[in-house]
């Protein structure tokens, strides 16, 4: 492991030592505005776990509440009955609070400061795929909202104005509100909180304003919109649903009096569902029953026994938001289905044979695994990316119409010169029916094979790289899309970050056991290969790094840390390694402080390419990261603006992003967090830990940051021990889903 490219002094990242137990607290079931896409983001106080004994005391009325959400719970076991008949496939899950991710991750994650938190725009929805005739039946995608009505924004600025709120606010308060937005508004002043951006304090000062002495901690309509925000604060940390203890706590900090009352208005108004999940998996501390735990002696249940004198199994009641509770079901039901049907019959099975064998190894068996099952996991490093790539490749002898799906077009691309390699120059009639995509290309239909009649993707196999980015909205998306049939296979690194939206789908997959899993036993190459496998088991090691693949640059603080990054970028990295500048991006763990990506942007920007920022802060051949939907990253060049907007040079050709829209969705990308970076590799990457980094770093996080370099390493080290803290003890933080019980009630044991 080698020093700074232009220095001899040697340095290494240090040995690991036992770790502070403060630095190894998890994830708590609502890190607040913590955007699970943007790292490095403060916590802001939702949910801080599960409750101890007094919150679970308070669901003495556990079973009122599941009575209070029969209706919506028959429509879902409907749902999940009919789940053989005919479907709608491609319709988009979606709910009312799509429009609003992105601006709330702005200011949560610290993108975006406190002041200007009126000045976010909401987010724009992702176009619904276009419903089909005969597939099974889906929820009902929500349209695509209009410019409201001046009329309509004139009276929400009006009400804006007597509570001493910005007017600025007014369009995004009569898209989120809808009709009659100024007296839904003026009669509960909380539904302010539906919009992105807003905390609970915030609304607070609003209510006091609009009802005066009316205005209380202990008014229905606030514990309603706080439950909510809490609920949706829960979904942008990567949680599908909360457990009740931590729902009833988190709303306790928020001074919500009766925390139990505010749950069952929530979920009475329609607003969130309530589940009880059994407790089945090895190792689980058995909890009490929610009546047992209330004390209800009256309830069979809190005897322990049922009605044949069996002891009650253990449950845990989680309360969600009904968008990703459909998400999850509709996902768990498709992910059944692949799981208990036979695949298509296709190419005889000596060709399915002779494939395997002649592939050998873990791509071999990768093919053979795929042979009989429709689901079917693989795991590697970044080099394991040649197995799909041979499964794709075999794909036309086997009788398979095959696409391989990735997270980005980086992905899309690397896959594509693989399946070239292994076909040869000769090889083109061989390639029909089968290619790569992005997953967004995908799903919108700008890329891949198309729908067939029945609306179904048209193809056999899909294989899906970078699988732990799918969140449980987009996978679900993917599998209803998949023919009857079809084959999924799904492909990644679990070491990696998490998707930036709710959920863990790969990781939960991996975890029921319920297909075959393959490993890949492709190591990654070179000293960045031995550095970031580590890291994967959870040792920092000193590596040699002959060619200077890896650079250690020890800093003392912030400002001497932006220094050498700049230093490194424009000058060391293209002189010493011969990496261009805009061959190289920069990593660090938040937006925010001395050293985050907004600091090391303009600083970059002004070495790179300096201007005036004529175009809203960009000028013609800066560096940008635009984000045209929360979670997804295209990297870019400013060509120009004019009146359409901001003309963008991006990997998938060029995008015009409307005016209004330039300030939430597009920002320079030097540096990026390493959410942003997941999925996406470049020929050099400088990985910045500044002081105030020690409490963002994570085992995944270093693994995720250092991976994406192909070439050439530098980190510029201002964390001390705490890197090695970290890679040695910190794991990811956890996340609440409802997939592994929902996949357990419908699939068997595993063998």
């Amino acid at each position: 492991m080698s020093t700074d490219p232009e220095t001899t002094e040697e340095a290494r990242p240090g040995t690991p030592e036992a770790t502070d137990p403060a630095a190894a607290d998890a994830m708590e079931p609502a890190d607040a505005g913590r955007n699970a896409g943007e790292d490095g983001a403060e916590p802001s106080g939702t949910p801080a776990g599960e409750g101890g004994t007094e919150a679970a005391a308070q669901l003495s009325e556990a079973e009122a509440e599941l009575a209070a959400q029969r209706v919506e719970r028959e429509r879902i076991e409907r749902r999940k009955a009919d789940r053989k008949g005919p479907i709608e496939s491609g319709a988009k899950l979606s709910g009312t609070a799509a429009d609003l991710l992105a601006a709330v991750r702005a200011v949560e994650s610290g993108e975006r400061p406190a002041t200007e938190v009126f000045e976010t725009a909401p987010a724009p929805r992702r176009p619904a795929a276009a419903p089909e005739p005969v597939r099974r039946p889906q929820p009902t995608p929500v349209a695509e909202p209009g410019a409201p009505a001046p009329a309509a924004v004139d009276a929400v600025r009006a009400v804006l104005s007597d509570g001493g709120a910005p007017e600025s606010l007014a369009s995004q308060v009569a898209v989120a509100l809808g009709e009659g937005a100024d007296a839904r508004l003026r009669s509960d002043p909380w539904l302010l909180l539906r919009v992105g951006g807003v905390r609970p304090e915030q609304a607070d000062g609003f209510a006091r304003a609009l009802l005066g002495a009316e205005c209380g901690p202990d008014d229905v309509r606030r514990g309603r919109a706080v439950t909510g925000w809490l609920l949706e604060q829960a979904a942008l940390a990567g949680h599908t649903a909360l457990e009740m203890p931590a729902l009833l706590a988190a709303l306790a900090q928020r001074g919500v009096p009766d925390p139990d009352a505010a749950v069952q208005g929530t979920l009475a108004e329609g607003e969130a569902l309530v589940f009880q999940d059994a407790l089945e998996e090895p190792g689980a501390p058995a909890r009490p029953h929610p009546a047992e735990a209330a004390g209800d002696s009256g309830d069979t249940a809190a005897d322990g026994d049922g009605e044949d004198g069996e002891e009650e199994r253990p449950v845990r009641v989680l309360v969600g938001l009904e968008r990703y509770a459909l998400a999850e079901e509709s996902l768990a039901d498709g992910l059944a289905r692949l799981v208990n049907s036979v695949p298509k019959q296709d190419g005889p099975a000596e060709a399915w044979q002779r494939a395997a064998t002649t592939a050998g190894g873990s791509a071999g068996e990768l093919i053979a695994a795929v042979a009989g099952h429709g689901l079917v996991l693989h795991t590697g490093g970044h080099a394991s990316l040649v197995d799909p790539a041979r499964l794709l490749h075999e794909a036309p002898v086997l009788g398979l119409r095959a696409w391989a799906a990735a997270h980005t077009a980086g992905g899309r691309d690397e896959c594509a010169a693989l399946l070239t390699g292994l076909d040869g120059p000769d090889a083109a009639a061989d390639r029909a029916g089968r290619g790569t995509a992005t997953v967004a290309g995908l799903l919108a239909g700008t890329e891949g094979p198309g729908r067939d009649p029945e609306g179904a993707l048209d193809l056999d196999l899909l294989i899906v790289l970078d699988a732990p980015q799918l969140d449980v909205e987009t996978a679900a998306l993917l599998v209803e899309s998949l023919p009857d049939g079809a084959r999924l296979v799904l492909s990644g690194d679990p070491a990696v970050l998490w998707s930036a939206g709710p959920g863990r789908v790969f990781a939960d997959l991996l975890a029921t056991r319920a297909c075959p899993r393959i490993a890949s036993r492709v190591p990654d190459p070179g000293p960045l290969g031995e550095l970031v496998s580590g890291i994967g088991v959870g040792e920092l090691n000193q590596v040699e790094a002959p060619g200077k693949e890896v650079v250690i640059v020890p800093v003392r603080d912030a400002a001497e840390a932006v220094h050498r990054t700049v230093q490194l970028v424009a000058d060391s990295v293209p002189r010493a390694i011969g990496v261009p500048a805009e061959q190289t991006v920069v990593i660090t763990p938040g937006h925010g402080g001395a050293a985050g990506t907004r600091a090391l942007n303009a600083a970059l920007k002004e070495r790179l390419n300096p201007g005036p920022g004529r175009f809203g802060g960009f000028d013609p051949g800066d560096r940008i990261a635009y984000s045209p939907a929360p979670g997804r990253m295209l990297p870019g060049r400013v060509v120009q603006a004019d009146a359409d907007g901001l003309h963008l040079s991006c990997a998938d050709g060029p995008v015009v992003v409307a005016r209004e829209q330039v300030e939430r969705s597009v920002r320079h990308g030097w540096a990026l967090t390493a959410h942003q970076a997941a999925g996406a590799r470049w020929p050099a990457v400088v990985v910045v830990l500044p002081g105030d980094a020690a409490q963002a770093l994570s085992r995944p996080w270093v693994y995720t940051a250092f991976g994406r370099a192909d070439r050439h390493l530098s980190v510029v080290h201002g964390v001390e021990q705490a890197l090695p803290r970290a890679v040695a003890e910190i794991p990811a933080k956890p996340r609440s889903t409802r997939l592994p019980a929902l996949l357990r009630a419908q699939l068997p044991p595993a063998g």
